[in-house]
Protein backbone atom coordinates (compact mmCIF):
# COMPACT_ATOMS: atom_id res chain seq x y z
CA UNK A 1 0.00 0.00 0.00
CA UNK A 2 1.20 3.37 -1.38
CA UNK A 3 -1.14 5.76 0.21
CA UNK A 4 -0.42 6.83 4.33
CA UNK A 5 -3.47 5.28 6.40
CA UNK A 6 -4.33 7.52 9.73
CA UNK A 7 -6.85 7.06 12.56
CA UNK A 8 -10.04 7.93 10.03
CA UNK A 9 -9.06 5.67 7.20
CA UNK A 10 -10.48 2.77 9.57
CA UNK A 11 -13.93 1.86 9.22
CA UNK A 12 -14.30 -1.71 11.42
CA UNK A 13 -13.02 -2.33 14.70
CA UNK A 14 -12.22 -6.24 15.91
CA UNK A 15 -12.17 -6.46 20.11
CA UNK A 16 -10.34 -9.76 21.59
CA UNK A 17 -10.81 -11.05 24.82
CA UNK A 18 -8.12 -13.77 24.66
CA UNK A 19 -4.68 -14.08 23.00
CA UNK A 20 -5.91 -17.40 20.73
CA UNK A 21 -8.63 -15.17 19.38
CA UNK A 22 -5.81 -12.25 19.04
CA UNK A 23 -3.61 -14.78 16.89
CA UNK A 24 -6.72 -15.53 14.67
CA UNK A 25 -7.44 -12.26 13.90
CA UNK A 26 -4.14 -11.58 12.86
CA UNK A 27 -4.21 -14.55 11.02
CA UNK A 28 -7.82 -13.17 9.04
CA UNK A 29 -5.44 -10.17 7.63
CA UNK A 30 -4.95 -9.87 3.68
CA UNK A 31 -2.52 -6.88 4.70
CA UNK A 32 -0.67 -5.45 7.79
CA UNK A 33 -0.63 -2.00 8.15
CA UNK A 34 2.27 0.03 10.07
CA UNK A 35 1.31 1.20 13.33
CA UNK A 36 -0.10 4.38 14.56
CA UNK A 37 0.18 6.88 17.05
CA UNK A 38 -2.99 7.30 19.26
CA UNK A 39 -3.60 10.24 21.48
CA UNK A 40 -2.65 10.00 25.23
CA UNK A 41 -4.63 9.01 27.53
CA UNK A 42 -5.76 5.86 25.03
CA UNK A 43 -3.81 2.95 26.79
CA UNK A 44 -4.92 0.20 24.25
CA UNK A 45 -2.79 -1.90 21.88
CA UNK A 46 -3.88 -1.63 18.55
CA UNK A 47 -2.69 -3.98 15.53
CA UNK A 48 -3.69 -2.39 12.06
CA UNK A 49 -4.62 -3.72 8.78
CA UNK A 50 -7.10 -4.87 5.96
CA UNK A 51 -9.44 -7.61 5.38
CA UNK A 52 -10.59 -7.27 1.70
CA UNK A 53 -11.39 -3.59 1.03
CA UNK A 54 -11.68 -2.70 4.62
CA UNK A 55 -9.63 -1.37 6.96
CA UNK A 56 -9.65 -2.73 10.48
CA UNK A 57 -7.93 -2.26 13.65
CA UNK A 58 -7.98 -4.48 16.34
CA UNK A 59 -7.61 -4.35 20.04
CA UNK A 60 -7.33 -6.54 22.97
CA UNK A 61 -8.10 -6.81 26.47
CA UNK A 62 -4.60 -6.54 28.63
CA UNK A 63 -3.58 -9.61 29.98
CA UNK A 64 -4.94 -11.14 33.05
CA UNK A 65 -7.93 -8.66 32.79
CA UNK A 66 -10.97 -10.19 31.43
CA UNK A 67 -14.63 -9.52 31.85
CA UNK A 68 -17.46 -7.07 30.82
CA UNK A 69 -15.97 -3.90 32.59
CA UNK A 70 -12.41 -4.41 30.72
CA UNK A 71 -13.87 -4.98 27.71
CA UNK A 72 -16.03 -1.93 27.75
CA UNK A 73 -13.37 0.02 28.70
CA UNK A 74 -11.40 -1.21 26.04
CA UNK A 75 -14.23 -0.43 23.21
CA UNK A 76 -14.52 2.66 24.30
CA UNK A 77 -11.10 3.73 24.04
CA UNK A 78 -10.93 2.10 20.32
CA UNK A 79 -14.02 4.31 19.45
CA UNK A 80 -12.76 7.49 20.81
CA UNK A 81 -9.73 6.96 19.38
CA UNK A 82 -11.31 5.41 16.14
CA UNK A 83 -14.15 7.83 15.37
CA UNK A 84 -14.81 6.17 12.04
CA UNK A 85 -15.46 2.84 13.13
CA UNK A 86 -18.63 1.55 11.28
CA UNK A 87 -18.94 -1.62 12.70
CA UNK A 88 -17.77 -3.74 15.91
CA UNK A 89 -16.77 -7.13 15.78
CA UNK A 90 -16.33 -8.98 19.03
CA UNK A 91 -15.64 -12.80 17.40
CA UNK A 92 -14.30 -15.16 20.18
CA UNK A 93 -13.89 -18.76 21.41
CA UNK A 94 -17.35 -20.41 23.31
CA UNK A 95 -18.03 -23.23 25.47
CA UNK A 96 -21.72 -23.91 23.93
CA UNK A 97 -25.17 -23.09 25.34
CA UNK A 98 -27.26 -25.88 24.64
CA UNK A 99 -31.11 -25.70 25.62
CA UNK A 100 -33.82 -27.83 24.37
CA UNK A 101 -35.05 -25.22 21.52
CA UNK A 102 -31.13 -24.66 20.55
CA UNK A 103 -28.20 -26.89 20.41
CA UNK A 104 -25.57 -24.90 20.51
CA UNK A 105 -22.39 -26.99 21.55
CA UNK A 106 -18.35 -25.96 21.32
CA UNK A 107 -17.30 -26.25 17.88
CA UNK A 108 -20.66 -24.52 16.46
CA UNK A 109 -20.18 -21.01 14.63
CA UNK A 110 -22.92 -18.62 15.79
CA UNK A 111 -23.51 -15.15 14.47
CA UNK A 112 -25.73 -12.78 15.86
CA UNK A 113 -28.23 -10.18 14.51
CA UNK A 114 -29.85 -6.83 16.00
CA UNK A 115 -32.36 -7.20 18.19
CA UNK A 116 -33.96 -4.91 21.30
CA UNK A 117 -32.70 -7.46 23.93
CA UNK A 118 -29.53 -8.69 25.38
CA UNK A 119 -28.42 -12.23 26.44
CA UNK A 120 -26.85 -12.43 29.58
CA UNK A 121 -24.91 -15.59 30.48
CA UNK A 122 -23.51 -16.53 33.61
CA UNK A 123 -21.11 -19.23 34.67
CA UNK A 124 -21.62 -18.25 37.95
CA UNK A 125 -25.04 -19.06 38.92
CA UNK A 126 -25.67 -22.55 37.35
CA UNK A 127 -24.62 -21.92 33.48
CA UNK A 128 -28.25 -20.06 33.09
CA UNK A 129 -29.31 -17.97 30.00
CA UNK A 130 -31.17 -14.91 31.05
CA UNK A 131 -33.20 -12.31 28.24
CA UNK A 132 -33.07 -9.00 29.69
CA UNK A 133 -35.07 -6.30 27.49
CA UNK A 134 -32.84 -3.63 26.22
CA UNK A 135 -34.03 -0.37 25.51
Amino acid sequence: MTTKLNRYDYSIGWLCAIPIELEAARKVLDEVHPKLSVPQGDENCYEFGRIGEHNVVISWLPQASYGLTNAAIVATRMNTTFTRLKFGLIVGVGGGAPSSTNDIRLGDIVISQPTNRVVLFSTISARQLKVVNFK
